[in-house]
C-alpha cells in the first residue's frame, strides 16, 4: 500500500472535513441559518460557540451553512469550466486549421477583459440567482482551461500512439477522449485544484462586492461583508470566513500537489 505523506494526508482529512460539513448542514447545524438566537456580535460561549454576527445570528451555523453554499458553487461552477474548456481545447487541437484559429482567437479575447469586472458587468444586469452565478462563473473561468487543454493536446497529437489511432480509422472522439485525455490528466488535475480555489475566491469576492450569493443566504464572502464593520471593534466575527477560506485553498492544494506527483509520468495511448 502506497503511504500517503503528511501534507496531503493533512490536505485530504481538511477537504473532507469540508465537504461533509458542506453535506451534513442541516444536520449538524445548531440553528437555523438566518435564526436569530442573541444579540449582536456576542463573544464565545457555550450556546454559541463562535458567537453571533452583526444581527445576532449563530455565526457558526453561519459559517456551516455559508462553507455549502460556498463549495457547491465553487464545485458546479469547476465542472461548467472544466468541461467546457477542456473538451473545446481537445478538440480544437485535434481538428486545428480555421477552427482551433477562431475558437483561440475568441478565447484570447475573452481573456483579455478582467475576469471579475466582466462577472460584474454581466450580473448587474443579469438576476442573481445560484444558478446563474455558478454558469456564469463556469463559462468565464472555461477560458484558461481551454487554453491549457489545447497546449497540452497540441503536444500530445503529434505523438506516435495518436499517428497510429489515426491511421487505424479511428474518430475524433475516440482519438481525443481514448488517446489524448488520459495522457492529459495529470496537469488537468493539478489545474483542476487551482480552478476551484480560484472559484472559492471568486463567488466569495462577488458575495464581497453584493453580486454574488444574495442574502439571506449565507456563504463565506457574505459573512465577511456582513461582519467588517466588528474588526474596528476588536470582533473577529469576519476572521472565521476568511480562516476556512485559507484553510481550504491550503488543503486542496496540497491534494493537487499530491494527485500530480503520481501522475506526472506520460503515458501511451492503448493501442
Amino acid at each position: 500500500m502506497t503511504r500517503i505523506p503528511i501534507p496531503a494526508l493533512f490536505g485530504l482529512v481538511f477537504t473532507g472535513l469540508f465537504f461533509a460539513m458542506a453535506v451534513l448542514a442541516p444536520l449538524i447545524a445548531p440553528y437555523g441559518p438566518a435564526e436569530i438566537v442573541g444579540d449582536v456580535w456576542e463573544p464565545a460561549s457555550a450556546d454559541h460557540l463562535m458567537g453571533t454576527d452583526n444581527i445576532g445570528r449563530d455565526l457558526l451555523t453561519r459559517m456551516i451553512y455559508g462553507g455549502r453554499t460556498t463549495i457547491l458553487v465553487a464545485t458546479l461552477a469547476t465542472v461548467i469550466s472544466f468541461v467546457t474548456g477542456a473538451c473545446l481545447g481537445l478538440f480544437a487541437a485535434v481538428i486545428g486549421g480555421w477552427v482551433d484559429q477562431a475558437l483561440s482567437r475568441f478565447v484570447d479575447l475573452m481573456m483579455s477583459i478582467p475576469t471579475l469586472i466582466f462577472a460584474l458587468v454581466v450580473l448587474s444586469v443579469m438576476p442573481v440567482t445560484l444558478p446563474v452565478l455558478i454558469v456564469v462563473m463556469g463559462l468565464l473561468d472555461a477560458t484558461r482551461v481551454y487554453r491549457l487543454s489545447r497546449a497540452v493536446a497540441v503536444d500530445i497529437t503529434v505523438m506516435d500512439f495518436v499517428e497510429a489511432a489515426r491511421l487505424r480509422g479511428e474518430g475524433r472522439g475516440w482519438i481525443v477522449f481514448r488517446e489524448i485525455l488520459p495522457n492529459a490528466l495529470s496537469p488537468l488535475v493539478a489545474e483542476m485544484g487551482l480552478r476551484f480555489i480560484f472559484m472559492v475566491l471568486f463567488v466569495s469576492t462577488l458575495s464581497f462586492l453584493g453580486l454574488g450569493v444574495q442574502p439571506p443566504a449565507a456563504d463565506w464572502g457574505g459573512i465577511v461583508k456582513e461582519n467588517k464593520d466588528g474588526i474596528v471593534y476588536g470582533i473577529g466575527a469576519a476572521l472565521w470566513p476568511a480562516a476556512a477560506i485559507a484553510t481550504l485553498a491550503i488543503s486542496v492544494n496540497l491534494v493537487a500537489d499530491w494527485v500530480l506527483g503520481r501522475t506526472t509520468s506520460l503515458k501511451g495511448g492503448r493501442g
